[in-house]
């Protein structure tokens, strides 16, 4: 048959992630046409995006174009737009520029989004990691923190742009936290003449009472113990109460900080809401066992988006084993049909779970099988390898990160968009030294331009200062 036909079933897969593009995959040779649709033209490596955030890799380290991932699918088309809504009934997808799309079959894999528990306020001063635009964020503030703390003698204000706070305890806190502290305490440790970088402090918070709630307390625990080891503050019990410009509240306690990183929560992408199928306390649509949705099965949800309450025992974790076995489960059973067979039950097969926390520290626990510091290490090194998708970004990142480990270096340490002192300084919610009338020789150092730079920050800088304040795209 050829795919080009139009009696081909059409099967619209939305999301590019890992569920979506192994669903494609599996149907490569099937007589379907399939449309990927995606608002970003790449496929993202999400495991790795903290070492983005925390300049170990670039971006193209960890992403791909989906098009050339699938450029030999003759049967697959992709589709770069952003789905706003989804029509059962007529089996429609609306698009945000108002055009509309058919389906036959739909395979719905767009992931989950930060959640901030009704604070979406704190989204612009404490962002999540979600895209490559966050992982970018974090890093710019992450390294401005230290650029400005070199420029101001102001002891308070330099405590403060030396004070880094990640919340959440569960995989990316543990990672960024470790990373952020191995930044500070040796990468960065003799670039500066002002400041020492090791004296930088890294406070993980967790509301729990142990870190890594997923995993084995024993793990648990010795994760805490390699975190202490670099240098990181862990705080258990610790729930955030509010988050200002410049500072975090454990409850009336105020932590001057900058910058913040949240790391405390997901919740279902809001596609899955217009679905009208039962959805759990995190929005995940509750699906069948075979995957699809009540009432409708020509529709499938797969990966972060989904909730499978016939599973026994916990939950499944929201990581990308549960989205990639999804992909192809929810595939497999759209061919079902098509050859007149009965579905499958999806299940589960858990291959376990692994953190990194720093340099040659780990934990991994696969099965009864339990790892810790080295040997987890080089497990999570040898799985995050395997799965990257495209040779080019195999071989870069294992190089990276062999420079990395030689040397303490990271080779991304890029500073991107606004950067100007006194912009930086307002968004902490901190009187530079010129405003506060104090200070001369602080004042001089914060307002005087950077070599090449331009006069006049202090004043009349109204637009600058509202695009720093502007959330970060894709927080």
């Amino acid at each position: 048959m050829s795919y080009q036909e139009p009696y081909a079933p059409h099967v619209v897969i939305v999301g590019g992630g890992f569920g979506g593009l192994y669903a494609a995959r599996a149907l490569r040779h099937a007589p379907v046409r399939v449309t990927i649709i995606d608002r970003h033209n790449y496929h993202l490596f999400q495991p790795l995006l903290y070492q983005v955030a925390t300049a170990t890799l670039s971006p193209a380290d960890i992403a791909r174009p989906i098009r050339q991932i699938v450029r030999r699918q003759r049967n697959t088309q992709v589709l770069l737009a952003e789905v706003t809504g989804v029509d059962l009934e007529r089996r429609a997808l609306t698009l945000a520029d108002g055009r509309t799309l058919g389906y036959d079959y739909l395979i719905l894999a767009t992931g989950a989004v930060d959640q901030y528990f009704g604070h979406d306020e704190w989204a612009r001063i404490a962002p999540g990691l979600k895209t490559i635009d966050d992982a970018t964020e974090i890093r710019r503030r992450f390294l401005l923190a230290f650029e400005h703390a070199e420029q101001t003698t102001d002891p308070e204000l330099r405590r403060a742009l030396l004070t880094f706070v990640v919340i959440g305890g569960g995989p990316t806190g543990v990672e960024m936290a470790g990373a952020f502290a191995e930044m500070a305490h040796h990468t960065l440790r003799n670039d500066f003449r002002n400041i020492d970088p090791t004296a930088a402090r890294i406070l993980l918070m967790e509301g729990g009472k142990r870190l890594l709630a997923a995993y084995d307390e024993d793990l648990s625990a010795s994760a805490q113990e390699q975190l202490e080891a670099l240098g990181v503050e862990v705080r258990l019990n610790s729930i955030v109460t509010r988050i200002e410009l410049g500072a975090v509240y454990v409850g009336e306690e105020r932590i001057p900080a900058y910058p913040v990183v949240w790391a405390a929560g997901v919740a279902a992408s809001p596609l899955g809401r217009q679905l009208g199928a039962p959805t759990d306390r995190m929005g995940r649509v509750e699906v069948n066992p075979d995957l699809s949705v009540p009432g409708h099965p020509e529709v499938f949800v797969i990966g972060d988006l989904a909730s499978f309450p016939y599973q026994t025992g916990k939950p499944l974790p929201g990581v990308a084993q549960v989205a990639m076995q999804g992909g192809r489960a929810a595939a497999r059973n759209l061919l079902h049909d098509l050859y007149g067979e009965r579905r499958e039950r999806f299940r589960y097969r858990d291959k376990g779970s692994m953190a990194t926390i720093g340099r040659a520290k780990a934990i991994a626990q696969i099965g009864r099988t339990k790892l810790s510091g080295f040997v987890a290490w080089l497990a999570w090194l040898f799985v995050h390898i395997l799965f990257l998708i495209g040779f080019r970004n195999r071989v870069a990142v294992f190089l990276e990160w062999a420079w990395s480990y030689l040397t303490w270096q990271r080779g991304a340490r890029l500073i991107t968009g606004e950067v100007r002192p006194d912009n930086v300084l307002r968004k902490l919610g901190l009187r530079t030294p010129v405003e506060s009338g104090s200070e001369p020789e602080a004042a001089q150092a914060v307002a005087s331009p950077p070599p090449g730079g331009g006069g006049g920050w202090m004043e009349g800088d109204s637009e600058q200062a509202r695009a720093a304040a502007a959330p970060p795209t894709g927080g």
